[in-house]
């Protein structure tokens, strides 16, 4: 009996603990004894000078306050912030609803700064009166909420722009300022640009948009020092400009929130391979071993690359091998016309642009990318036969074409039907005999039925040709395959 009846009472001492329990759950919105003093509400600023600086960073508006009092009610509070001019008396204040347990409040001198400028429109340099409050609200109605507030002043700058453009005779596009060439974004930093590619004899200075006026900000030469910038408000000023002496590759690392130039000349090609990469090559996606362009014999700054292309994408890798944000070659918008000679040096994974290839732009390519003057170009290899033993004859601006067919150059018609004892050769283009490439037999005079051939650029020979000879006219199948260097010639 004893027993029965102390498990009973263990029973009752349980239940009563877990109803407790239920208690305290149901109401721990509103219970929070941790505040159960009395604190007078009290907000404090870490500044009341605030003097924002785009170089500094470090100064902005820091806000503190104490919990308030809860009046022993164990009622839970929670904070609400605001934000206003002075003397307006809140009545568009910014808000922040910051919820409970907090209590302080930064914002960092970017956000600040924008918010001087663009919110309240105080003009870079002139202070303005705040003032901030703190508003306590209890999770019991019958405590009124409670406020506190602090005054402060705070002057906003000018930020430095995030744009940088050069323009004069020595850039790439001249006095052109709508089509000022920009200069690159370096990290992320504020105010830090660079250039690198060609730089002609002649002047440059720098512009902050491409707008169509001398009218805007500029940053030129300081009179004294070429390695320090000055900055001309609306184009006022003294128009000083830098000089380039000597054409050539530079490399332009250009400060404008500090005020500083530096400029160096780079002696020889900043890379000296490239490679593509991309589904629509043959190597497609493959970073470690994709497939190198050559570099031309007469210009190092020069490099070429052909290839079928097949739907897909493509970019240019420069710099090492299994990097994907290292350096590349990108067009300036994705899917940019394959006719387009603009190209970008740049590096990163946050710009990833790429050339498009479709299906009705698949076939063989030339790619050519100058290094120095940062242009590339994209065009399709056409075959032709040129020569008076071709029906065309030696007409280099409207040889007769090759027709391409799943990798294949192919042509079926007459040899020597002009001239039974004629000679031709093939050529890449037309237009000019010294502009391009040329498919040259291997011997002068060569048989039509060696197929052996060279491939020469421009008019650097050997100036080979197949001749026809007594018995030879007729109608033929030419077969070239480019990839496999072979040929055949085949009477019909």
């Amino acid at each position: 009996m004893k027993k029965t009846k102390l498990n009973k009472m263990i029973w009752y001492g349980i239940t009563l603990m877990l109803f407790s329990f239920q208690i305290i759950s149901c109401d721990e919105n509103l219970a929070d004894d941790s505040f159960n003093i009395e604190n007078v509400l009290d907000l404090s600023v870490g500044n009341q000078d605030i003097i924002l600086d785009q170089k500094l960073q470090d100064e902005s508006l820091i806000l503190n306050w104490n919990s308030g009092s809860n009046q022993k009610t164990n009622a839970a509070i929670s904070y609400v912030l605001q934000i206003d001019k002075g003397e307006s008396d809140f009545s568009s204040p910014l808000e922040y609803d910051l919820g409970k347990n907090i209590f302080s409040f930064k914002l960092e001198s970017k956000v600040f700064n924008n918010i001087l400028l663009n919110t309240y429109n105080i003009l870079p340099g002139e202070a303005e009166l705040f003032e901030a409050r703190i508003i306590a609200n209890f999770a019991n109605d019958i405590i009124e909420p409670q406020t506190a507030a602090v005054s402060f002043s705070a002057t906003p700058y000018k930020p430095v722009s995030n744009e940088l453009f050069i323009v004069g005779n020595a850039s790439p596009n001249g006095w052109d300022i709508s089509n000022a060439t920009a200069l690159k974004p370096i990290n992320g930093k504020d105010g830090l640009f660079e250039y690198q590619g060609k730089l002609s004899a002649g002047n440059f200075k720098f512009s902050v948009n491409q707008d169509d006026c001398w009218c805007q900000d500029f940053y030129n030469k300081n009179i004294d020092d070429e390695g320090i910038l000055v900055y001309n408000e609306g184009g006022t000023g003294e128009d000083l400009q830098w000089e380039i002496i000597e054409n050539g590759q530079y490399v332009l690392t250009v400060d404008i929130l500090n005020l500083t130039i530096n400029i160096k000349k780079i002696e020889g090609p900043v890379f000296s391979k490239l490679w593509i990469v991309g589904d629509a090559s043959p190597s497609g996606w493959n970073i470690d071993t994709p497939q190198e362009f050559e570099i031309d014999p007469n210009d190092s700054f020069v490099f070429t690359y052909e290839a079928q292309l097949n739907p897909g994408s493509f970019k240019i890798l420069a710099g090492e091998l299994g990097n994907w944000c290292g350096e590349w070659y990108r067009p300036f918008t994705e899917g940019q016309d394959l006719s387009s000679t603009n190209v970008e040096q740049n590096s990163g994974c946050d710009v990833d642009n790429k050339w498009v290839i479709t299906d009705e732009t698949k076939g063989r390519y030339k790619i050519t990318v100058n290094t120095l003057e940062t242009t590339i170009n994209i065009e399709k290899v056409n075959l032709y036969i040129i020569g008076d033993g071709g029906s065309n004859g030696w007409d280099i601006n409207s040889p007769t074409p090759m027709e391409y067919s799943n990798g294949k150059y192919i042509f079926n018609g007459s040899l020597g039907e002009n001239n039974s004892t004629g000679e031709f050769k093939i050529s890449k283009f037309k237009g000019d005999w010294c502009d391009g490439d040329w498919l040259n037999a291997v011997s002068a005079s060569q048989s039509i039925t060696n197929t052996s051939f060279i491939t020469t650029r421009g008019c650097d020979g050997p100036d080979n040709k197949w001749k026809l000879t007594d018995g030879d006219a007729g109608v033929y199948n030419i077969t070239i395959d480019l990839d496999l260097e072979e040929m055949s010639i085949t009477k019909q």
